[in-house]
């Protein structure tokens, strides 16, 4: 069973006894043995008792010399654990030295500082500076630092860290050295280093008070020309902060460096960003839309913490999504304002729902700010990301944009420099605006997506329509009662032309517009309409106005209505999502009792008449055509058999390919004109559109349809293209081919290679498990890099429901192995594959079984990580 380690609670937060000034850190730099010097100006915190010991926080280190005031400690006047160092009480200011070694090579979770291919990398969020040496390694404990790297001259030419460059040199033995300071107190886990052998793109970027700062974006040699569209987004991220929140940047330099060997997307140390490669190099023949589009979202990401996460930061980590939920919703806006809102708003709800809803209905729910935690990197989840960013954008539906910019401005006003909590946010836009938001809290606090059952009734003598909105969320663990919530309902009323309805609630004299933000509170609410001509289609939840799951008794023809006029683009694809997870569920059911799968014609003639109007969207109407996930209907149902699930999406979707044939081959035609590769707003939506028909048409075994796949394979321009055609023809016996022909033409590229192991293990053909394992002996898999486990392995088990539940269980017995054989490796990436058991009590029995037999022994392995051993141990305590 894993080590001890007792949970952190959020109630048990206590202000640090102690606190640090200023920082100097010198680091000598060797693969093996690196040596750290650091200097810490310490302070008593006024609250503190006299005589209280000061506790650093260290791991895996080597301690060499411990000074305080600069006498030498003998170990007898220090305590040394695992975990940390103690001293006896030192004076109210004191100036304490310590030296340890640590070994980066050795360093396979990736946290801390490690070395990766030659190179070294530093990430301490959460919790990894304490790797690095003896600290208060807290996030309430914010210091000035300044960085000394000093590293062989021909191996390590570039070194870098936080801040401004203040002064370099030559030093012996072939030797250099740079130094770094930081004007800005920051917390530890902001602390970065890269040291090693990068080019650079550089740029520059003058701020709106004029001021030059130099961009730099550091790559491995071979992969400069990959990183001109991340040095755009970071320049349009740095003018749309300054426009939308008035927020400029506060440093000489701005620098990202791309590796990729990361445990995560990226990081936003102070100054100096450092990235996965994933989000840095692209190309339009080596990566797709979705790829430019990401790194858009995630440039804009990490630039934005500069503000809101470093700037002002988390008192502890509870509150992490005061800085993560923030963020989200500003570079959601940022990627709004670049592109298509619409779109941009769906994608994002797609995921939410399919993603963050299941966590909320699962083993690992947990409020946006939880209560306590056994490893806090368990806590990067949807839940404090995503729907953080939903929590987020309520205030700004509830006040309105102004209102959130008031809001926005009196919190940096305030907490400028400081290490605050959630309610210190919502305290900022409650007092701009003059609003109660007390009740607003309870987002913070409770777990679980809440449930709306809306009734509509219309009196035909008194023209009025009445809304009866009734809310609950359901228990989690651990919160079996929940209060009402706070909750913004965007609504909107159509007439039979589809045209809006004019809205005026009972009590008011005027009507306000054609949708209405309805503030709920209570239990159960009710909202009447007055002056309605006639009975009115109800447009609800407009713009996905708050995250819940909302319930309405359409019929099938007000669904195909809402899909034809209404002009809110959220509610026109919620219905058609609607309707068509109302389709699959129907058919999943028809074949458990043996009977066929039917589609409707009505539902065909709907998507026949989006696939004909050249009016909306193209990027829309795909959105529309795609049929929700096998994932997304597992969550609709309880006691599931996974194969019934493919079988019936496969079948709809089939059918839809049958009978809409030529209008999916003629839009197909009509949209792959030859044009050349463009990467805009018009042709991305151009090319969604075209290769979702492609995907429908490659449901036919049809030697044209065959032909036409691999044209597109072969003389595809772009990898949004390409990808699409071997995607496609990864699903089909005639596909494998194609597939081995893409890793022999990209097997040196690592990016490249990731799609290529994507699409291996999410191929619906027999023989996927088996395929997975013969490609983790593939050169370009390893184990140790977090990308190609996400790759491979996570793809395997978390996208591909049909083989990972296959009924034999080996699915879950491959999970399980690769789970226990990377916990030892990384943690935290084990942790995250775990998740792929989360759902194990909504299966049927058999499957059931198999599932917790694996979980437990996962449990049972001696020396389990915290990580892994807490996303287990929750799953089989439901």
């Amino acid at each position: 069973m894993t080590a001890s380690r007792s949970a952190i609670r959020r109630l048990d937060y206590t202000a640090p006894a102690y606190l640090i000034d200023r920082v100097d850190l010198t680091f000598e730099l060797d693969e093996h043995s690196t040596r750290v010097l650091s200097r810490l100006v310490v302070k008593r915190n006024a609250d503190t008792a006299e005589g209280t010991p000061l506790v650093l926080h260290g791991e895996e280190l080597t301690l060499e010399a411990v000074k305080l005031d600069g006498a030498l400690l003998s170990p007898e006047q220090y305590t040394l654990s695992e975990r940390d160092i103690t001293l006896p009480a030192i004076a109210d200011t004191a100036i304490l030295e310590i030296c340890t070694r640590i070994d980066p090579a050795a360093n396979t979770a990736l946290s801390g500082l490690y070395a990766s291919n030659g190179n070294f990398i530093t990430q301490c969020e959460a919790e990894g500076f304490r790797r690095i040496t003896y600290y208060l390694d807290r996030p309430d404990v914010m210091a000035k630092f300044t960085t000394t790297i000093i590293a062989d001259k021909a191996r390590y030419p570039v070194l870098l860290s936080n801040g401004n460059r203040v002064g370099s040199g030559n030093s012996d033995k072939g030797r250099h050295w740079v130094k770094w300071v930081d004007p800005f107190r920051k917390p530890a886990y902001l602390f970065a280093l890269v040291a090693g052998r990068f080019v650079a793109l550089t740029d520059t970027f003058v701020t709106a008070s004029g001021r030059n700062v130099a961009l730099e974006i550091h790559v491995e040699p071979g992969n400069l020309d990959k990183c001109h569209h991340a040095m755009a987004a970071a320049k349009k991220a740095m003018r749309w902060d300054e426009e939308r929140f008035g927020l400029e940047y506060d440093l000489d330099a701005y620098m990202i460096v791309a590796t990729s060997d990361f445990n995560m997307g990226a990081m936003e140390n102070k100054g100096l960003n450092v990235f996965n490669t994933k989000y840095v190099l692209a190309r339009p023949d080596t990566a797709t839309d979705a790829d430019f589009d990401g790194i858009d979202s995630v440039v804009a990401h990490e630039y934005f913490h500069n503000w809101t996460g470093n700037r002002v930061t988390c008192r502890d980590w509870f509150q992490l999504s005061l800085k993560e939920g923030l963020t989200v919703y500003r570079d959601q806006e940022f990627s709004s304002d670049l592109g298509s809102r619409a779109v941009q708003r769906i994608q994002n709800v797609r995921s939410l729902r399919e993603a963050q809803f299941a966590e909320d209905s699962g083993p690992q729910a947990h409020p946006i700010r939880p209560d306590e935690y056994l490893e806090i990197n368990n806590f990067y989840t949807w839940t404090v990301y995503e729907k953080g960013a939903e929590v987020v954008r309520m205030y700004a539906t509830l006040l309105g944009r102004d209102g959130f910019r008031k809001g926005m401005d009196l919190y940096f006003k305030r907490h400028d420099g400081q290490a605050v909590t959630c309610d210190d946010f919502r305290a900022a836009m409650a007092d701009a605006n003059g609003v109660d938001l007390e009740q607003f809290g309870l987002w913070y606090k409770q777990a679980g997506t809440p449930v709306l059952d809306v009734e509509g009734v219309y009196d035909d003598t008194a023209r009025t329509w009445t809304l009866t909105v009734k809310q609950h969320t359901p228990a989690t663990p651990g919160q079996p009662d929940k209060l009402p919530l706070h909750l913004p309902l965007t609504v909107g009323l159509l007439d039979r032309r589809g045209q809006e309805l004019p809205l005026r609630l009972s009590g008011e004299t005027v009507a306000t517009g054609g949708s209405r933000v309805l503030a709920l509170r209570n239990a159960v609410e009710t909202f009447t309409f007055v002056d309605m001509p006639c009975q009115p289609v109800p447009s609800l939840l407009r713009d996905f106005s708050a995250p819940v799951r909302l319930n309405y008794a359409y019929t099938d023809d007000e669904l195909v209505f809402l899909m034809a006029n209404d002009n809110d683009a959220f509610a026109r694809w919620e219905a058609a999502n609607t309707y068509a997870g109302n389709l699959l569920r129907n058919a999943y059911h028809a074949l458990g009792r043996d009977e066929a799968a039917e589609v409707p014609q009505q539902f065909i003639d709907a998507f026949a008449k989006l696939l004909a109007n050249e009016q909306l969207d193209p990027a829309l109407v795909a959105l529309m055509l795609e049929l929700p996930s096998e994932n997304a209907l597992f969550e609709a149902l309880n006691e599931v058999d996974p194969g019934r699930v493919h079988q019936a999406r496969q079948t709809v979707k089939e059918t839809l390919a049958r009978e809409l044939r030529a209008l999916f081959l003629a839009i197909y035609q009509r949209l792959n004109d030859g044009s050349a590769y463009h990467y805009d707003g018009d042709a991305v939506a151009r090319r969604s559109l075209k290769n979702v028909c492609l995907d429908y048409l490659a449901e036919l075994d049809e030697p044209m349809i065959a032909e036409l796949l691999a044209n597109q394979y072969r003389r595809a321009d772009n990898m949004t293209d390409r990808l699409a055609a071997l995607a496609a023809l990864t699903q089909r016996d005639d596909g494998e081919p194609f597939l081995a022909d893409f890793g022999n033409v990209w097997q040196d590229d690592a990016l490249v290679m990731d799609k290529w192991f994507a699409l291996a293990a999410t191929s619906s053909r027999a023989g996927a498990l088996s395929r997975v394992e013969a490609l983790m002996q593939h050169p370009a898999f390893s184990l140790k890099n977090p990308n190609k486990v996400r790759a491979l392995i996570g793809a395997f088990c978390l996208r591909n429901p049909q083989h990972f539940h296959a009924a034999d269980g080996y699915g879950y017995a491959f999970a399980a192995d690769r789970i226990i054989e990377l916990d030892a490796i990384n943690p935290q990436i084990a942790a995250r594959m775990a998740s792929c058991f989360n759902r194990w009590t909504k299966l049927e029995p058999a499957r059931r079984a198999m599932m917790k037999g694996e979980l437990e022994r996962i449990a049972a392995v001696a020396g389990l990580s915290p990580d892994t051993f807490e996303i287990v141990s929750k799953a089989l305590a439901v």
